[in-house]
């Protein structure tokens, strides 16, 4: 890293028109980015497991239909470092010096960015660098516990957690909604329900939605399969009804969750908040151990 370090920055006037080919340089990823972006994240799966997920799904490093694309970072043609820039910024590999440029470029984009999600040294220098580019944040978590599982859990699974059906969407988007809430402050509807919908209906058709209904038709506890590669899952949305919470219930549930989540892939990975003392000695009591820190940024 001191090699690009020492080099003029080329994010500054005095490069803009200069051919540089041994320098770095900055672009939107295309198709043929596919087996170079596929090989950087694979240096760390579960950290990557974003990425490497969107990369199983659609088979390329090409943006979106949507104009969602990956910010790649090149040191003599060499992709070093990339970060997705979507609804979210992710980054993958991305050493913290090289958060100007990627800043600079998220920025160029004119895009909003709901948060900035990943590996905590890569995130808060995405944020100090798009602060300086009026990109105000407000929240941010810097402490966020990554941790995995590899092997069956150490408590019981509770045998009432099942796969989302979608014959009872109308009771686990509700669920959804009211733990998005809770986690982010806000409705996930701001704008129109179509979108959230649309992703919760999303997971459940593709199995990677998992909820207990009891006999009255409640929610009690539900969680998503987020991000799904063949050889990691990552757990969100993990949710328990308020009025089952203080009830011993959650270690069993998160248990239910490895089983199905271990049906996809060996590891299985989530990232909680480090003030989230009671969901930690949760997750370390059911046989998950911390990997790496991740960071959130709410903007």
């Amino acid at each position: 890293m001191a090699k690009m370090l020492s080099k003029v920055a080329p994010w500054l006037a005095s490069r803009r028109d200069a051919a540089d080919p041994a320098g770095l340089s900055v672009r939107i990823l295309d198709g043929q980015d596919t087996p170079a972006l596929t090989l950087l994240a694979q240096r760390d799966p579960v950290t990557n497991v974003f990425i490497l997920s969107h990369l199983r799904a659609t088979g390329t490093a090409a943006p979106t239909s949507g104009g969602a694309g990956v910010i790649g970072v090149f040191d003599d043609g060499i992709l070093t470092g990339a970060c997705w820039a979507g609804a979210n910024l992710v980054p993958v590999q991305l050493d913290p010096a090289l958060a100007p440029l990627v800043a600079e470029a998220a920025n160029t984009s004119g895009r909003r960015y709901a948060s900035a999600f990943g590996p905590a040294d890569a995130v808060l220098a995405l944020h100090t660098q798009l602060a300086g580019l009026g990109h105000r944040a407000h929240e941010v978590r810097d402490d966020q516990p990554l941790m995995v599982i590899e092997g069956p859990a150490l408590v019981q699974p509770n045998p009432g957690l099942a796969l989302g059906n979608l014959a009872d969407f109308d009771r686990i988007l509700p669920a959804c909604a009211a733990m998005f809430e809770e986690e982010v402050g806000y409705s996930p509807y701001l704008g129109g329900r179509e979108f959230y919908s649309r992703r919760v209906e999303g997971l459940i058709r593709q199995g990677h939605s998992m909820v207990h209904l009891n006999d009255q038709g409640d929610v009690v506890f539900k969680a998503e399969l987020g991000a799904v590669t063949d050889h990691v899952t990552q757990v969100q949305g993990v949710w328990m009804n308020p009025v089952f919470r203080g009830q011993g219930l959650s270690a069993g549930y998160m248990s239910a969750v490895v089983e199905k989540a271990q049906q996809l892939a060996p590891v299985t990975s989530l990232y909680v908040n480090g003030f989230n003392t009671r969901a930690r000695s949760t997750y370390e009591r059911v046989g998950f151990r911390q990997v790496g820190t991740f960071a959130t940024v709410l903007f």
